[in-house]
C-alpha cells in the first residue's frame, strides 16, 4: 500500500515496487506522460520508489491505476499507453473497478497480432453478449469498438470451428455521390463502403491469410443488397452501419439466419444517411425485438470512445448542439 503524507496543500503517495523490472515497464516515458496528460498529478521515480502528489482524489486514483497495472504485468498483460488512459477513463468512472476483470478478458487469434481486449465496461458486456446470445445489436457512436470486436469475435469463432465462415456485411447508402458516377462494376463501385470491414480484418490478420481467406470464401465481405434471398448455415454474420437499413432491408437481413449461426449488428443512431422521411430499421428494430429472448441490445456512448482522446470530447460537442436544436424545434 501507498504512505500517503499531508504536505502544505499537496497530497502525497509514496509507492514502493518489489519487482524493479516490472516497474520500469509500468513506468516508462510514454506510460507516465500518458498519466500526466489525463490526470493534474506530479510523478517523481527515485530508485524503486514513486511519489505522486496532486489532489487527494487524482493522486489516491493514479495509486489505485498503478497498482492493478502492476499485478497486471505481473500476470503477463502487456500493457500500452492507451491501457494506460482507458484504465484512468474506467476508474473515473468507478473507483472500485477490478481492471483485470477487464483486460484479462483476451479474444483469441491465431495471429501474430497484439492481442485483443475490451477497454470499458461496455465492451466487457458487449463481448459477454456476442458468447451468449444469437443476435446481438451495439448501438453507439464511432470510435467505441463495435465493430472491431464483433469482428474478432467471429474471427476466434471461426479459428475453433464454432462456425465455417464470416459474413461481414454493410449496406451501400450514398451519403453525397451518386453510386452510378462511380468508375468501375458494382463490386468496385461499392468497395468504398465496405473498406472499414476489410481494414478491421487485416489489423487482426496477416495480409497473406486474409487474403487466402478472402479468395476461398471462408470469409466474405458483401453489400446487404447481395444478402436477399440467402440462408446462412454455420455462419458468424456482421452487419455494419446498420442504421442506414430500411424497415425491410433489417426485416431481410435478421431473417437469413441460420442454423448454427450468429449475426451481431452494428450503428450508430445518430449518424443515419437515408433519405428525408424514410425510417432506419436499426432504430426502428429497438422497439420491434426488445422483447425477444436470445436478442441483446448493448448501447455505447462517448465514454467508450476508444480512438484519440479527442474524439470523446467532439462526439459529446455533437451531441450538445443535436440537444440544442431539439429544444429550438
Amino acid at each position: 500500500m501507498g504512505l500517503a503524507v499531508k504536505a502544505e496543500e499537496k497530497y502525497m503517495v509514496k509507492r514502493v515496487f518489489e519487482d524493479i523490472n516490472i516497474m520500469r515497464r509500468l513506468l516508462s516515458n510514454a506510460h507516465i506522460s500518458a498519466i500526466e496528460q489525463n490526470i493534474q498529478v506530479k510523478l517523481n521515480l527515485r530508485g524503486n520508489q514513486l511519489i505522486i502528489e496532486g489532489d487527494r482524489l487524482d493522486v489516491d486514483l493514479v495509486d489505485n491505476l498503478l497498482s492493478q497495472f502492476y499485478d497486471l504485468i505481473r500476470q503477463g498483460y502487456p500493457v500500452y499507453p492507451s491501457d494506460i488512459e482507458y484504465g484512468i477513463r474506467l476508474l473515473q468512472s468507478d473507483a472500485h473497478i477490478n481492471l483485470k476483470d477487464i483486460f484479462l478478458d483476451t479474444i483469441y487469434i491465431v495471429s501474430k497480432k497484439r492481442v485483443i481486449t475490451p477497454k470499458t465496461k461496455t465492451q466487457k458486456e458487449y463481448i459477454e453478449a456476442i458468447r451468449h446470445y444469437d443476435i446481438v445489436f451495439g448501438i453507439g457512436p464511432a470510435g467505441t469498438g463495435k465493430t472491431y470486436l464483433a469482428m474478432a469475435m467471429a474471427l476466434s469463432s471461426l479459428m475453433r470451428g464454432d462456425v465455417i465462415r464470416i459474413i461481414l456485411v454493410r449496406p451501400a447508402v450514398e451519403a453525397g455521390e451518386k453510386l452510378g458516377f462511380l468508375p468501375g462494376d458494382m463490386y468496385e463501385k461499392v468497395n468504398p463502403y465496405l473498406r472499414p470491414l476489410y481494414d478491421a480484418l487485416h489489423d487482426m490478420l496477416d495480409f497473406d491469410r486474409a487474403a487466402k481467406f478472402l479468395q476461398k470464401g471462408v470469409i466474405e465481405v458483401a453489400p446487404l443488397a447481395f444478402m436477399r434471398g440467402r440462408t446462412l448455415n454455420d455462419a458468424f454474420v456482421i452487419l455494419d452501419e446498420a442504421q442506414n437499413t430500411t424497415s425491410e432491408q433489417m426485416k431481410m437481413f435478421l431473417t437469413r439466419l441460420g442454423y448454427n449461426s450468429k449475426a451481431v449488428v452494428t450503428g450508430d443512431i445518430t449518424q443515419v444517411d437515408l433519405p428525408a422521411g424514410v425510417t432506419s430499421g436499426l432504430i426502428e428494430t429497438r422497439e420491434i425485438l426488445k422483447h425477444i429472448r436470445g436478442i441483446k441490445f448493448v448501447y455505447f456512448n462517448e465514454t467508450d470512445v476508444i480512438r484519440h482522446r479527442l474524439v470523446k470530447e467532439i462526439i459529446r460537442a455533437y451531441e450538445k448542439v443535436e440537444k440544442e436544436k431539439l429544444k429550438s424545434i
